[in-house]
């Protein structure tokens, strides 16, 4: 077993602040635009820029897409009476290459360009994900391993044959297992190179390949299974933990305690090796999984990243759009191809013409293919 990235996976913060009236009028108007083309549009504010989405969602006016980087904005109404009129979400992408400490200036910065005034007493933490990435392709998944307490629930994911179902302690090969609830705590097993295929996410084995390179060790393969699966062991600490238990709130608070939330949780909830001659499940000792995670834990949480430059970030989400878009071309053309009757056997002298039937396409209306042209590369700017 080897440790191929360690560090925070999700941050959600809320601001007690209102965003400046010059803002709300500028994102109200966006936002119209965004429902007339039923899109996300490109917006533009003090040196910042972001996608407005073409509505909000759970009281808040505007929701705007920060990038590549995973970072989601919600913004209120100014409301006198609402003072708690922003939310950011960090995902994973941003935290794992850039660090914490990184991401936390991130926010600031992009604060101030718009506006947003606050002091480090109006910031409140609601939500903090740790996680830690395990090479460990012999390693099997027992959901029965976990010792936790009886009123804990715990949820299993199974795969059989290729198709996965909800499950709850049946034999198989499970693929994940999930343990608490949130907005409390919440532990979770997961195969994370599995994730990674199926969602999409090939900015992972950049992750994992940079951190290996970084200790002199061989890349991953991602095609072989065999020696590449990597396992996910992810703390969850929703709001109802940081702050009902542990008092969090505020940064001084959390960067003084988190680390305690994680080696808490790692106790209450243990994955052992089973003693078939000891009934007494609480005595059996800690796989070595837990034990190595756990020594992990006990460092320092706030600096960890890959130190990925943003614009390998880039290269690699350009280069997933433009594999996920040649497929669809490919299979519109063959799905073309069908519907005008050709057979396999001239199916690649079909596909050789597409090129002059486009061409014809785009030479009948410029000026709609320009702007078509044009759309694309706001939409996508991101990755240039």
């Amino acid at each position: 077993m080897h440790i191929v990235h360690r560090g925070f996976d999700t941050l959600v913060l809320s601001i007690q602040a209102n965003i400046p009236p010059e803002l709300f009028e500028y994102l109200d108007v966006e936002r119209e635009k965004a429902e007339e083309a039923r899109a996300p549009v490109p917006v533009s504010y003090g040196g910042a820029e972001f996608d407005l989405k073409p509505y909000g969602g759970n009281g808040y006016r505007f929701i705007l897409q920060g990038g590549p980087l995973e970072v989601t904005w919600f913004f209120k109404k100014p409301n006198a009476r609402d003072p708690w009129g922003v939310r950011v979400s960090v995902g994973s992408t941003l935290l794992a290459t850039q660090g914490l400490g990184y991401a936390r200036a991130y926010l600031d910065k992009t604060l101030t360009r718009l506006g947003i005034r606050y002091t480090a007493d109006q910031v409140s933490i609601a939500r903090a994900d740790f996680c830690v990435d395990v090479l460990a392709p012999e390693f099997e998944l027992m959901p029965e391993n976990f010792v936790i307490h009886s009123h804990t629930n715990r949820a299993d994911h199974l795969t059989v044959e290729e198709h996965d179902t909800r499950s709850n302690g049946k034999s198989g090969q499970f693929t994940s297992v999930t343990v608490g609830k949130m907005p409390g705590r919440q532990v979770i097993i997961y195969d994370k190179r599995r994730e990674v295929i199926d969602r999409h996410k090939p900015i992972w084995w950049d992750i994992w390949n940079a951190n290996l390179g970084r200790e002199d060790l061989a890349p991953l393969d991602s095609t072989d299974r065999d020696t590449s699966r990597v396992w996910r062991i992810e703390i969850r600490a929703g709001k109802d933990l940081l702050k009902d238990r542990w008092q969090i709130r505020r940064w001084a608070e959390f960067d003084a305690q988190f680390g305690d939330v994680v080696a808490e949780a790692l106790q209450k909830i243990r994955y052992c090796t089973p003693d078939p001659q000891d009934t007494n499940r609480a005595r059996w000792s800690n796989h070595p999984l837990w034990d190595l995670i756990g020594t992990e834990a006990e460092g320092d949480l706030t600096e960890m990243r890959s130190y990925l430059p943003p614009s390998q970030i880039k290269h690699v989400h350009r280069t997933e759009h433009i594999r996920l878009i040649m497929a669809q071309l490919a299979g519109n053309a063959i799905t073309l191809a069908a519907l005008e009757g050709t057979s396999e056997a001239k199916l690649a002298d079909h596909m050789a013409g597409m090129g002059g039937r486009l061409r014809e396409v785009i030479k009948a209306d410029p000026a709609r293919a320009a702007n078509k042209l044009d759309q694309a590369r706001d939409r996508y700017r991101f990755v240039e």
